[in-house]
């Protein structure tokens, strides 16, 4: 059983009543300054009825009124007519007998007092009703940004359970190629892969992740892949960082390095090379990632693998200010990414 704390409903009214109430001790003291303990007391003897006929209307009666059933809803409203008018009066004059409440001003007719106190009461109703609305809509405004954000991060989880699996795939397949040839070398590839496993599992959870422990697994998987390759291959990986505890989505920038290998030096026959820079300067990321290619340039557009579409997706899940270009040349291929880290969603 929830507590009444708990309920939205009941966190509003326990500032609303107040709310109104002062509200109307102002308008009183702007009329008459006398008196002010009497009017305290006769305030809230008049708003203990209408707090409770004013929750009555709006959370038990509104939500329950349908156009389909329009005849049965009207009537359910006309009690508030009585309650708001004619039954309040009788409340006051219940409040003069208890001596609870004590008449203040000028004596007035049964009918100028029931007219009084029904515009009381409508003003009472329009008070609670415009702030319930205002209530109502911030909350359901919070509620939406609530569930946009698990959505994405739903999303952002469901694209690495992607990203991961194909990223081991082509690391394992690496590793298979070696051992086929029953080469001396597939010990430590599989050893170097162990460590990449143990970053994935136990240092990718979270959101963000220092930068300097992603270049590890970039240096690991550059070694990883330097096995399968002679001395022809020419690689440079430099970074220049104003501070490596930088935070950045874990495994954001893997998918560049391993696009640079798989379909580009995996396919270059002559002087195979990648290039890689990063630099993280006033929260604004430069990657670059050049590498060579079996072909020159087609002119046609290019058919992005699960690699690079799922790094578009989280790009977009994650910052509002970055640029990633993929630039096929002659025999020659450039990935470019630019983030303003300082932009996060």
């Amino acid at each position: 059983m929830k507590k009444l704390s708990d309920i939205p409903q009941f966190k509003l009214y326990v500032w609303l009543i107040p709310a109104f109430l002062l509200v109307n001790l102002l308008a009183d003291m702007t009329h008459d300054a006398t008196d002010f303990t009497l009017q305290i007391v006769n305030e809230v003897w008049l708003l203990i009825y209408l707090s409770i006929a004013n929750y009555q209307l709006f959370e038990r009666t509104l939500s329950k009124l349908s156009w389909q059933h329009w005849i049965r809803s009207f009537l359910s409203l006309l009690p508030y007519v009585f309650i708001f008018s004619v039954g309040f009066y009788l409340w006051r004059t219940l409040g003069v007998t208890l001596h609870i409440y004590t008449p203040l001003g000028k004596s007035m007719s049964i009918e100028s007092r029931i007219g009084q106190l029904t515009g009381y009461g409508i003003g009472s109703l329009i008070f609670f009703g415009v702030i319930r609305h205002i209530y109502t809509y911030v909350r359901l405004k919070q509620t939406a940004q609530q569930l946009r954000i698990e959505s994405q991060q739903a999303e952002l989880n469901y694209l690495k359970s992607q990203t991961n699996p194909h990223f081991l795939f082509n690391t394992l397949n690496n590793i298979y190629s070696l051992a086929r040839d029953k080469s001396d070398l597939a010990p430590e590839s599989i050893l170097r892969l162990s460590k990449i496993l143990r970053y994935m599992l136990y240092e990718t959870s979270g959101p963000y992740i220092a930068v300097e422990q992603d270049l590890k697994i970039i240096d690991d998987y550059i070694a990883l892949e330097k096995l399968r390759y002679d001395d022809s291959l020419r690689i440079n990986f430099n970074y220049d960082l104003d501070d490596q505890k930088q935070s950045l989505p874990p495994l954001l920038l893997i998918p560049l390095v391993e696009n640079a290998f798989k379909h580009g030096v995996s396919e270059t026959r002559e002087h195979p090379f990648v290039d890689i820079h990063l630099s993280i300067k006033n929260k604004q990321l430069l990657f670059i990632v050049k590498n060579s290619t079996g072909d020159p340039a087609s002119g046609q557009p290019i058919k992005e693998n699960i690699g690079l579409a799922n790094l578009r997706r989280q790009l977009q899940l994650m910052y509002t200010d970055y640029q990633l270009n993929i630039v096929p040349g002659d025999f020659v291929f450039t990935a470019t990414l630019k983030i303003n880290l300082a932009h996060h969603v």
